[in-house]
């Protein structure tokens, strides 16, 4: 990965953020816990996920830093939501914790070195080695994705 493609990947995961938190904040309950189908999740629980994610990528990020040969702990992100209480939470502190976790993660990544991108681990769930770069790339992608889902689900519930 150049530094360019660092820095436009960075710049793109540090605004997703603010383009999630103009996207939902203000919405009607009704239309945070529209379901499209009983295993699909709603905002609210989106804004769960994206919040935990951080928590997840930090972690593995830091990992691949400064651990010797680290081995990822897979996850099942539906029983996370099924069971962290997504949408026990206020929609302004999960929007506030996927901000500043994704902050403090972006500057983390800002101080890197271009051989830091390399450091990786082993990814049980997927059979092979991911890097930093990667976790970098996920994450630029990563909001922008659930952006189009919440504004997709906003337009069916509207419908509703």
């Amino acid at each position: 990965m150049t530094e360019a493609e660092l820095k436009k990947h960075l710049d793109a995961a540090e605004k997703s953020p603010k383009e999630i938190a103009a996207a939902v904040l203000g919405l009607p309950e009704k239309t945070l816990r529209y379901k499209p189908s009983p295993d699909k999740w709603c905002i609210w629980e989106m804004l769960g996920h994206l919040a935990d994610m951080e928590i997840l990528y930090a972690y593995r990020i830091r990992q691949m830093l400064a651990d010797k040969d680290p081995v990822i702990a897979p996850i099942d992100q539906d029983a996370w939501a099924k069971n962290l209480g997504y949408l026990e939470l206020p929609i302004s502190e999960l929007v506030a914790l996927y901000g500043l976790n994704r902050h403090a993660n972006v500057r983390l990544l800002q101080r890197l070195k271009s051989a830091d991108l390399l450091k990786s681990a082993r990814h049980p769930e997927l059979d092979h080695r991911v890097t930093v770069a990667d976790y970098v790339r996920m994450m630029s992608k990563h909001g922008p994705n659930h952006l189009e889902q919440i504004e997709r689900l906003q337009k069916e519930a509207a419908g509703k």
